[in-house]
């Protein structure tokens, strides 16, 4: 970092007393939680000029590294063409552009799927969504949904311009391109259009920004004639909506953390009633797939690791669920895609997933036949169903990726099981994967539980414990980290990093129970199986124990606040975006976004000591001590709505009270994208300079120290 380092900001102190449980807890920095004062604004610009003075020498290398990003990248590029009635559907990028354009093109003027022609668009298109149009003037734009109603005559879309995820929505006339409506505002994402196209239905959020309703809007009228067709008041509990595959249904999604509830509304008679699929049971979970008279349930109520059930639908009702012996107890289900003639099965097994192919037999017993799996046998992969609208089709559009293997799409001939490769992303300037070694490894925990972790270096990095590494984890909701390509990652690699995932207990990597043993009263086993990834790394000589750098995001951040105050002496640096680092504190509001519908995750620590207990003995801001910590990155966004910017800025404030680090070498830096939400920034080209610089500063805080003077 350059010399003489400046000194760094102190945002203002106020100490406030909270008791809860008999607990006095003092906040300094209570006064954040008001994200209109002003102090907090100006404390956020000081640190961002910190930060970039601190960071100053970078940015020739971030300059170098945003040059390969690009470099790597065919910006000029064609999604695969996938068909839905007479249309082929896509979207495309263009050289210089932000954003993408949404597009189709007739089958009948292309049989076959549209190809760019000469790098511009294919022939006989029709442009659905230029979003480079719609962002222009704007610093943030972000989709939340668009959908061609099914007559194919009109688009609805839902645009968010402040990175607050809250949608405006629009309806425009698709050969015109002329907006015909635009009165429904500030909406949550997702859209369902009634078959006819002359109704729309969408969420609203309630203060706490929880989806909690279902609106009805008909195509034309003012958004104040819109009637409400269901309302959730279950603080737990979100709604969701969107369409079957044959868009012969509206399908409103009611969940919890812990159980869940299906509505369906017949897209015919849109004015209809809602009617319940299966009603709500404490610790039952349902996903839910109609296809013909059949709904597909993968449920939990006789195994932990869900199975399939299908039930008629009649009038919106379902009858009796009718179990179908397709997995294995050990197998984790995660979805059901139903076409015609066969069932698509997500699932997996080992740690690695899988797709499954189930034929419809309506001749045999339990209507379906002898299944088989997609075979793929790389170790480390993964491998997904992709878009496929048709329910007619004969082939299934399966993708593949991993750390080496580019973004893959092939389509699948359910009848030959023969693989045809569609497109496999393209990486410019001589990417060759075999220049790159990726293994599954295997860290053996306290506890005994083994713990996976997914890595892959350069071919010519040795293991010989002297190169950097990063370790990267998430470790909640039951969300699986699993491995995928990276074009700004073979920076790190080729500079001879090794970059490594740990896939600890709170994802579901292993099955549901993997995710239920990181979570609520035995959330600690996350931060304690990224420690045991760590230490195996250095043990086992993939990297230096002196130059390894953890990193995560969201609730990934958690992971990453707690394990700096839990074991900083096994990491040179730590880099925590959007941050879940003042933990307690929000799960103690449930005013705030999300507070209430994850009680099921965390614990409820307002109605439990028992829960405030567990949760205060990890939560980041409430754990700080005097101590050394790692180089400390935190980044972003001052619109966040999933974590306030108030929870990083807290946490960063009292560090800079409390941690010992010589700022020279072992720096705090926070960085606050002053535009953008969760996500970050919505154009590519500002994500890759903001990508840039991050992998720009963790390389040089992993760099080798100098030897010391005697």
């Amino acid at each position: 970092m350059p010399s003489p380092v400046p000194p760094p900001p102190h945002a203002p102190r106020e100490p406030v007393v909270r008791t809860l449980h008999g607990d006095a807890v003092t906040d300094e920095y209570a006064w954040m939680a008001d994200r209109e004062d002003p102090r907090l604004r100006r404390y956020l610009e000081a640190e961002n000029a910190y930060a970039g003075a601190m960071t100053a020498d970078v940015q020739p290398l971030e300059a170098e590294i945003f040059g390969e990003i690009k470099a790597r990248t065919k910006e000029t590029d064609l999604s695969v063409p996938v068909r839905h009635q007479d249309w082929w559907y896509y979207s495309r990028t263009i050289e210089g552009e932000q954003y993408s354009v949404q597009a189709r093109v007739s089958v009948h003027e292309s049989p076959t799927r549209p190809v760019l022609e000469a790098d511009g668009p294919p022939a006989f298109e029709q442009v659905l969504l230029d979003e480079n149009a719609e962002a222009a003037g704007h610093e943030f734009f972000g989709l939340g949904a668009s959908d061609v109603s099914p007559d194919g005559l009109l688009l609805a879309y839902a645009v968010d311009l402040a990175g607050d995820e809250r949608f405006d929505l629009r309806v425009r006339v698709v050969t015109t391109g002329e907006v015909v409506d635009d009165s429904v505002r500030q909406i949550g994402a997702g859209i369902a259009w009634s078959l006819a196209g002359d109704y729309l239905f969408y969420t609203r959020v309630d203060q706490a920004w929880r989806p909690f309703e279902v609106w009805r809007h008909e195509v034309g009228r003012p958004s104040e004639d819109d009637v409400l067709v269901l309302r959730e008041e279950d603080e737990r509990f979100s709604l969701g909506v969107g369409s079957s595959r044959d868009d012969n249904w509206v399908i409103v999604g009611i969940g919890s953390k812990t159980s869940s509830e299906y509505h369906l509304i017949d897209a015919h008679e849109p004015t209809g009633p809602a009617r319940v699929v299966s009603p709500r049971q404490r610790d039952v979970e349902y996903e839910l797939e109609i296809h013909g008279h059949w709904a597909y349930l993968v449920h939990n109520r006789g195994r932990v690791n869900f199975e399939l059930a299908r039930a008629l639908v009649a009038g919106g009702e379902t009858g009796e669920w009718q179990l179908l012996d397709v997995t294995a107890p050990d197998e984790y289900l995660t979805g059901v895609d139903a076409f015609d003639g066969f069932l698509a099965l997500s699932l997996r097994s080992g740690g690695q997933t899988g797709v499954r192919i189930v034929p419809l037999d309506p001749f045999s017993d339990n209507g379906i036949g002898t299944s088989w799996d997609v075979g793929f046998d790389q170790e480390v992969r993964t491998v997904y169903v992709g878009d496929n609208p048709d329910p007619a089709t004969g082939t299934l559009q399966v993708h593949l990726t991993s750390m080496v293997t580019p973004p893959t799409v092939y389509d699948f001939d359910v009848d030959t099981r023969e693989l045809t490769l569609l497109k496999q992303r393209e990486v410019l300037g001589g990417y060759e994967p075999g220049d790159y070694v990726e293994s599954l490894e295997w860290a053996a925990a306290e506890d005994g539980t083994r713990i996976p972790i997914a890595v892959v270096r350069h071919q010519s990095t040795p293991l010989d414990a002297t190169a950097p590494g990063v370790l990267y984890a998430y470790g909640s909701y039951g969300i699986p980290l699993d491995p995928s390509f990276s074009v700004a990652r073979l920076s790190w690699l080729q500079r001879g990093v090794v970059f490594a995932e740990a896939l600890v207990r709170g994802g579901s990597e292993l099955g549901r129970a993997w995710y239920d043993d990181g979570k609520l009263e035995r959330k600690q086993h996350t931060f304690d199986d990224f420690v045991t990834c760590a230490r195996h790394l250095g043990a086992v000589g993939f990297v230096d124990p002196d130059r390894l750098a953890g990193k995560g995001g969201s609730a990934g951040g958690l992971l990453i606040g707690a394990v700096a105050n839990q074991a900083p002496e096994l990491f040179r640096a730590l880099h925590l975006q959007v941050p879940f680092v003042d933990s307690l504190t929000t799960m103690l509001d449930e005013t705030l976004p999300l507070t209430a519908g994850e009680w099921e995750e965390w614990g409820d620590p307002v109605g439990s000591a028992q829960a405030y207990q567990w949760m205060k003995a990890y939560a980041p801001y409430d754990n700080i001590a005097a101590r050394d910590y790692p180089a400390i990155l935190v980044t972003t966004n001052i619109n966040d709505t999933r974590v306030y910017v108030t929870e990083p800025a807290k946490w960063v404030a009292r560090l800079r009270d409390l941690a010992t680090n010589d700022p020279a070498t072992a720096p705090i830096l926070f960085r606050t994208e002053m535009r953008g939400g969760h996500l970050g920034s919505s154009g590519r080209y500002d994500a890759w300079h903001e990508t840039a610089w991050e992998l720009a500063v963790l390389l040089h805080l992993l760099a080798p120290r100098l030897p010391s003077r005697s």
